[in-house]
């Protein structure tokens, strides 16, 4: 195997490849600007989420054709689940805020996306790192029969 293979890099041992491959999925909501560039979303996602495998990425409905968001979902292999502001608006999320209310019609979009795309708890509360809004929960059961090999883990697409 080449040095370079992403499967098995220096300092990897195969028993935690293993108990990585065990981890459940999870689904990425965001809240984004417009013109959200992909590298910036990439950092974001490593920086809240790691390697931990992702099954699909929510947002609101105004922002799921975003170029960047479009081409980190491309890139980890995962599709995007779009919700309009009245759906996320009816999810009750531990961290409500009311400037995002005032903005978008609901005091959500990452912890309410991510909630109604997973229909599972929420694992990563909101997070804001250089103005991508992130949270994270489980991905439901269904989400985890993939292809094997495209787990959608940042870094390893």
């Amino acid at each position: 195997m080449q040095p370079d293979t992403p499967a098995l890099r220096l300092g990897t041992s195969v028993a935690s490849l293993d108990s990585r491959s065990r981890q459940p999925e999870l689904v990425v909501g965001l809240g984004i600007r417009p013109g959200t560039s992909a590298d910036r979303l990439l950092a974001a996602l490593r920086e809240v989420v790691g390697d931990k495998p992702i099954a699909c990425i929510a947002t609101i409905d105004r922002r799921a054709e975003e170029l960047g968001l479009r081409v980190v979902a491309t890139q980890l292999g995962v599709p995007v689940r779009a919700y309009t502001a009245a759906e996320l608006a009816r999810v009750a999320v531990p961290n409500p805020s009311t400037r995002t209310a005032a903005a978008l019609g609901t005091t959500s979009v990452a912890e309410a996306a991510a909630l109604l795309a997973a229909d599972g708890p929420l694992v990563i509360p909101k997070r804001t790192v250089d103005g991508i809004v992130l949270a994270a929960a489980l991905a439901p059961s269904t989400d985890r029969r993939r292809e094997p090999g495209r787990r959608g883990a940042v870094g390893h697409p």
